[in-house]
């Protein structure tokens, strides 16, 4: 017998009031003439300014309120909620005064009060250039209007729109009052239009849940497998942050996939972003995804392409007046959208761009609103991490989200992140945008000199680089030229010269908006650098750097918008240093994941007689290094790797190598700045096609860190050997010096941290590319007498405790002894 599903039992739809309205509301073209940097609204750099204008609006004043209401929609409850930047409720009689002390759930409103709904934008733009509010900012706070006066019965309700340009904090109000009779109306109309939405949303959910519960592991499980699956769901049910050495062979992309699925279906989150640093990685864990389906699993899935491989246009100048797909796109986008969803659950680059074509839209802002809809998002780390780049529908409001963070090669992450969160200007920028821009504003022109007059100091007093504590002086400049900028771009949306002074606009308001981020874990410091390349002939510029040394505290910001973070790695060791600069937490976990391959795999040779310090770079270290690789490919015939710490050694080496063995071994040679069709030849040397038509082995030689040390999948009889020649220490420089004193004095752990982990790292994702499948047999040698210090011993893997020390005399016979057995 059937019973009647009680309000409590029903399940929710939520979406906070403006992604609503936002996603409803919008229209018209695509136009990057206007730039994100003086785009009408700055919603992560105004969060100062919300607050200090807060502040200020006196005791009636009632600041970031939350608000909201619960829409039946028959087999669900649609859930629209935010926060009011503030609420104002004055007594016009003068009888009672509301302050911030009085419990604001409970304020009882008369027919003598005043209720003011206030939303506050932060803008860059001139503020006597905007004559009315910006249609879905208004929008906001009309719906906050409506629950609040829905809520307490109020038959009018006013509305206050405050804008406040950052950089002058100029403030500029539009007000006005409005029925609830007529909000009652409109706020219909919004979510009518949503409604099909929401349907969709609910019946996909459903299907998905009843779907994961029936779900089961794809293979039997490898030794550890299950274990890790197991550490992997109970951090999730937890809301912790888990951190795993996962040796290749532990199976990590399937083991990190299947529990945080499983989690889906038990409710512990709603989406999960697979973030990954290379394509590759991305690709791999798209197959999990499909495998997962193929099982009985119902998921969207999406795989976030970058913008340039999108494009349909030779440039991605996105605007209606060069692009096509820019006209008109969000008039047309939603039907996209929903169309698609209907037909497809995998969304390839290929099913985004036909879809694209077929609705005359741009193919990358259509991946990003199918990603709103979909269970599982694999990307890159800038979309999730990068405050230029991440996904403000997911992301923009502070919002704690039902998300998990899969992290995969997340030893990528730190240097990538110090990336993101470090910004640079140019002295010799200012003098050459300066030229450009005197023609039409002269007073803009003098802006600039100021900037520069300020840069020109600091070149004049720095030798090698100069550290700073405070550059207020300039900042307080820098601001000045930006709000000039930012109103001679908004007049002047079409110039020649538009694109170089538009570039030069958003690399400074992003200097702008990291300086807003600088504490005592960045660096701010100028040096003099030489820009190398054919555009730029090598020549020397004066660069000032907000320099982001340890970049936890931006990341854990980010992470605390999920639920969980998995952290996973086959080279996340050693794991306390990447604990500490990945996130802030103390109490994340560690496990250290188990391999399915046994140590029989394998020869690892470690030399005690050879080193690549710079000390020891001469010809006969070099023929001793040309001995080894002979001595390691003669054992038999083969494809070889062999790793230098750098270009120039490499080359050296090089030489010396087909000098002695030239007329043994083909030889192949990584170059510098490959592009993709030309590693895609080089990777295509290592085929069992390229393999059979050789009579003697391949020797490519690379560079430790490059293209080839991590991230390429050579199975079987591809790759049997790898040598790995030095320890790979980052090359010396002012940001090395920078990071070994800074950790130096923090933790004791300088060089550790600015040199001996980093290289390290590259030396194991080096080591790793040998040995790829429990069917695979190869030789690893390290040459650098320094592996056997006890300082280097302490990283090894636990893999790694059955090893062999040579010399250049025994190794060749440990060589071939191997492969006899």
């Amino acid at each position: 017998m059937s019973r009647q599903i009680t309000e409590k039992e029903k399940g929710k739809i939520k979406i906070s009031v403006r992604n609503l309205v936002e996603f409803i509301l919008r229209e018209g073209d695509i136009d990057n003439r206007r730039g994100r940097g003086y785009s009408p609204e700055a919603m992560q750099e105004g969060s100062r300014i919300h607050r200090k204008i807060q502040r200020s609006m006196g005791p009636c004043y009632h600041a970031e309120v939350p608000l909201s209401i619960a829409i039946d929609e028959g087999d669900y409850v649609l859930v629209v909620e935010g926060r009011a930047d503030g609420i104002c409720i004055e007594d016009t009689e003068g009888l009672q005064e509301i302050t911030h002390a009085d419990n604001f759930n409970h304020i009882e409103i008369t027919d003598s009060m005043r209720v003011t709904i206030d939303e506050i934008k932060g803008v860059y733009m001139n503020l006597d250039m905007l004559d009315a509010p910006v249609g879905v900012h208004l929008a906001q706070a009309k719906c906050y209007a409506y629950i609040y006066a829905l809520q307490h019965a109020l038959c009018t309700i006013d509305v206050q729109m405050t804008y406040c340009n950052l950089d002058t904090e100029e403030r500029k109000y539009f007000r006005e009052s409005c029925p609830f009779d007529e909000l009652s109306e409109w706020f219909g109309r919004v979510i009518l239009e949503y409604k099909k939405w929401a349907d969709f949303q609910f019946a996909w959910r459903e299907l998905r849940q009843a779907s994961i519960k029936k779900l089961q592991f794809p293979y039997a499980y490898r030794k550890g497998q299950k274990e890790l699956a197991a550490g992997v769901y109970r951090t999730i049910c937890r809301g912790k942050n888990l951190f795993i050495q996962a040796p290749t062979g532990a199976g990590k992309t399937i083991s990190t996939v299947f529990p945080a699925v499983k989690a889906v279906g038990e409710g512990l989150a709603d989406k999960i972003f697979y973030l990954t640093a290379k394509t590759v990685t991305g690709t791999v864990a798209r197959e999990a995804f499909e495998l997962l389906r193929k099982e009985g699993c119902q998921a969207k899935v999406i795989q976030i392409t970058a913008k340039e491989k999108l494009c349909k246009c030779e440039e991605t100048d996105c605007n209606p007046v060069y692009c096509p797909y820019a006209k008109g796109h969000y008039d047309r986008v939603n039907d996209a959208v929903f169309s698609l969803l209907q037909k497809e659950d995998i969304f390839t680059r290929e099913v985004l761009l036909e879809q694209a074509e077929e609705y005359r839209v741009c193919p990358f802002e259509l991946c990003l609103d199918v990603a709103t809809w979909v269970d599982d998002i694999i990307c890159d780390y800038n979309y999730v991490f990068d405050p230029n780049v991440y996904l403000k529908r997911f992301f923009a409001e502070g919002v704690k989200g039902d998300y998990i963070f899969l992290v995969d090669e997340a030893h990528n992450l730190v240097e990538r992140s110090r990336e993101m969160y470090s910004a640079s200007i140019y002295k010799e920028d200012f003098l050459a945008v300066k030229k450009l821009i005197r023609q039409y504003d002269a007073k803009l022109a003098a802006d600039f000199d100021k900037c520069n007059r300020i840069l020109l100091d600091y070149k004049r007093e720095c030798e090698r680089y100069v550290i700073y504590e405070n550059i207020g002086t300039l900042v307080f400049a820098l601001m000045r030229l930006a709000s000039r900028l930012d109103e001679f771009l908004q007049k002047r949306p079409e110039f020649p010269e538009q694109k170089e002074v538009t570039e030069f606009y958003l690399n400074l308001r992003n200097f702008m908006n990291i300086h807003e981020l600088v504490d005592e874990r960045y660096v701010i410091y100028a040096e003099h650098t030489t820009e190398q390349g054919a555009a730029r002939g090598g020549r020397e510029r004066f660069r000032l750097k907000l320099y982001c040394v340890d970049p936890s505290h931006n990341l854990q910001e980010r992470l605390d918008r999920g639920n969980a973070t998995i952290f996973f790695s086959a080279t996340l060791l050693p794991i306390q240093y990447y604990k500490n600069l990945l996130s802030t937490k103390r109490d994340n976990y560690a496990v250290y994941a188990e391999t399915a391959f046994s140590e029989e795999q394998r020869l690892l040779l470690f030399a005690r007689d050879v080193s690549s310090r710079y000390t020891r770079r001469n010809r006969t270290e070099y023929a001793r290094i040309a001995d080894y690789v002979g001595a390691v490919a003669g054992g038999k015939k083969g494809n070889y790797m062999i790793f230098f710490p750098s270009y120039k050694m490499m080359e050296e080496v090089c030489e010396v190598f087909l000098e002695k063995y030239g007329d043994a071994f083909a030889c192949a040679v990584q170059q510098s700045g490959m592009r993709e069709e030309q590693r895609e030849e080089f990777l295509a040397l290592f085929s069992a096609e390229a393999s059979a038509g050789r009579e003697e082995s391949l020797i490519a030689f690379c560079v430790l860190g490059g293209i080839f040390g991590e991230g390429i999948d050579l199975k079987n009889e591809q790759l049997i050997g790898a040598v790995i020649v030095g320890t790979g220490l980052p090359q010396v420089g002012n940001e090395r010096e920078i990071l070994q004193n800074y950790y130096e004095a923090r933790l004791g752990q300088g060089f550790d941290y600015a040199y001996r982990y980093p290289g390290m790292n590259k030396v194991l994702q080096a080591a790793g590319r040998v040995i790829r499948t429990t069917e695979d047999v190869g030789v690893i040698a390290l040459l650098d007498e320094r592996f056997l210090q006890s300082d280097y011993r302490g990283l090894f893997p636990r893999e790694w405790e059955q090893r062999e020390i040579c010399t250049v005399d025994t190794a060749g016979e440990l060589v071939k002894r191997f492969w006899e057995r």
